[in-house]
């Protein structure tokens, strides 16, 4: 019979998890602990939500999200089965903050193409003031003014290891957690506690400078990756590793590459894993915009696999609540390495801002972060909507790119090669501004642009892009 499996699982229909990903979830399970074996067909979308008593859609959208993240394939006039590569490691398979600064942001730009900072606008101020002001007036506030742990406030690290267990699939508890003043200064922390001089670390090409600075600082030497539109190409990181047997560390954007947007393919992946635990490199994970995601869900991190071994991990509540609040996170299970961090972290700074993390934990608390994330997402996606509508419209011949799940930001790439210097020079006399190609290169400049469109207007990404499209014309 070709499709024997039935499914048996239980809905919650109080709990906080969509019922869809309930489904998606229950699938996994049962692919996991072997009781759905690779290559088995599933019933139709209609007979499993005949089963469950539920709408369709609901069903679609399970399914949708379980072929997004490779657990299932289709085949035409067939049907859905299991993959027969499933996303979980296997030991012998061998297959081949706003980021940039805007301090150098001039009044004289009307319109700044910035590489994806998020909207202040929206952002919750009122009632991270409110939550400010109600710390102050606890009874006990007196002992909030002393010294806390090293690592961050624990009630705060309860609150992100929560998070990321929950919503990344990670599994990891609080000493494995240190709270750092943004995402820059975790990849401070990381590369001086990681690197010795004339150590080795792979970096994505293009990629993002302030870590490769925070690496070279720490005495490390750069091997730059090609990227493609499956993320960084494993033939260079294999043929490194037989060049330089004592690599110490690749540094990788897999869930947005950035600049380019694209996400790390499942097989990059598993060989990314497989060959970190056989030639004993740390993989430096920045998941720098996961929050904000427009599909059904971001897809796992690296340092949810329980396989890999050695990982940092780092993120930051920065793009969360507002840039100007510099609160990020680093990662680690190596207890000698988070050690080594919170000690270094004693001689920068004795501690975080405790109040401010108490006051961000009573947002997390009261539901407002999440509710925030939830309207941010939609408001994010309908301009990244419009930012499609328009690049089609005034970039369609002149320049490729694909739309992004998730991010704040477009990666352009034009069809020829373009004269970036004078592109941007035009640009400025008419008051618009972007980051230049070479900002994001270790060698040759790459040919391509990264425009951030979230705090922009609809009326300035317009009168941007089309000054863009325009000029690309006249500079290819």
């Amino acid at each position: 019979m070709l499709r024997p499996w039935k499914l048996e699982i239980q809905i919650d229909h109080k709990a906080d998890k969509p019922i869809y990903l309930q489904i998606a979830d229950a699938i996994i399970m049962d692919i996991q602990s072997g009781r759905l074996q690779n290559g088995t067909a599933l019933p139709g979308s209609r007979i499993l939500a005949k089963e469950l008593n539920l709408n369709r859609n609901t069903i679609v959208e399970a399914l949708q999200v379980l072929l997004n993240e490779e657990w299932l394939v289709t085949k035409e006039r067939k049907g859905t089965f299991v993959a027969e590569t499933l996303p979980v490691f296997k030991k012998n398979s061998v297959k081949s903050s706003v980021r940039l600064s805007k301090e150098n942001e001039s009044p004289l730009f009307r319109i700044n193409f910035d590489d994806g900072s998020p909207d202040s606008k929206i952002a919750p101020v009122t009632e991270l003031a409110r939550a400010y002001r109600q710390i102050f007036n606890r009874k006990a506030k007196w002992q909030m003014m002393g010294y806390t742990n090293v690592l961050g406030d624990k009630d705060f690290r309860a609150a992100i290891v929560q998070m990321l267990n929950h919503q990344r699939g990670m599994q990891i508890s609080e000493e494995h957690v240190c709270i750092t003043r943004g995402s820059q200064m975790a990849m401070y922390l990381a590369a001086h506690c990681l690197f010795k001089k004339d150590d080795y670390v792979m970096v994505e090409n293009p990629g993002y400078k302030p870590a490769w600075k925070a690496f070279e600082n720490a005495g490390a030497k750069l091997l730059p990756l090609r990227v493609d539109n499956e993320g960084l190409i494993m033939e260079d990181v294999l043929a490194y590793l037989k060049k330089y047997p004592a690599i110490k560390a690749i540094y990788t954007t897999p869930h947005h590459q950035y600049p380019t947007t694209v996400t790390l393919s499942l097989q990059r992946r598993l060989e990314l894993i497989r060959l970190s635990n056989e030639h004993g490199f740390t993989i430096i994970e920045d998941d720098y915009d996961n929050e904000f995601h427009f599909g059904y869900r971001p897809v796992l991190p690296l340092s949810s696999y329980v396989e890999l071994k050695n990982y940092i991990y780092i993120g930051t509540m920065s793009k969360v609540v507002a840039p100007a609040l510099r609160i990020g996170y680093l990662v680690c299970k190596d207890e000698n390495l988070i050690g080594k961090i919170g000690n270094l972290r004693k001689i920068i700074d004795v501690q975080g801002d405790t109040i401010m993390e108490q006051a961000v934990l009573y947002l997390i608390k009261d539901g407002t972060i999440k509710r925030h994330l939830k309207k941010a997402s939609q408001y994010y996606k309908s301009k990244r909507n419009f930012v499609k509508n328009i690049l089609i419209k005034h970039l369609s011949d002149k320049a490729e790119f694909h739309v992004p799940e998730g991010g704040l930001a477009f990666w352009i790439i034009p069809k020829k090669q373009v004269k970036w210097k004078l592109v941007d020079t035009a640009l400025q006399k008419k008051g618009i501004k972007i980051i230049l190609p070479e900002t994001y290169s270790l060698k040759e400049p790459v040919n391509g642009l990264r425009i951030g469109y979230a705090y922009l207007s609809e009326e300035q990404l317009e009168e941007g892009i089309k000054e863009i499209g325009s000029l690309l014309s006249s500079h290819l």
